[in-house]
């Protein structure tokens, strides 16, 4: 298992609450020897081993990085522009999961025309 499975299925559960528009533009492809969801061709969350891998607009980027479970994501060995990672701690629950979807979502329709 290159990525976590159980959380893979929890994302596609938490993605069915958001309308129509979206699923119809959201795409989910392997990518960083993980799982990436993209929106439109852009990408919003996804799954690195067991991590939550999550696009984030630059100004909120110190409010999230304070938070207990939050860390850059530094998948090159230098952490990355607008990219985090969540661990377990950070998405005990479906509404924690949302949270992250919903700011994975809100980059994304920054980078689509």
């Amino acid at each position: 298992m290159a990525y976590n499975e159980t959380l893979e299925k929890r994302l596609d559960a938490a993605w069915k609450v958001f309308p129509d528009s979206v699923l119809a533009a959201l795409e989910k492809k392997k990518m960083f020897g993980g799982l990436a969801y993209l929106f439109k061709g852009k990408m919003t969350v996804g799954i690195v081993k067991e991590d939550l891998m999550v696009r984030v607009i630059d100004a909120k980027m110190p409010t999230v990085l304070a938070q207990d479970a939050v860390r850059p994501m530094d998948f090159t060995n230098k952490p990355m522009k607008e990219f985090i990672y969540v661990s377990e701690g950070g998405i005990k629950t479906e509404a924690d999961l949302q949270n992250w979807l919903e700011l994975g979502l809100e980059h994304a329709k920054t980078k689509v025309s």
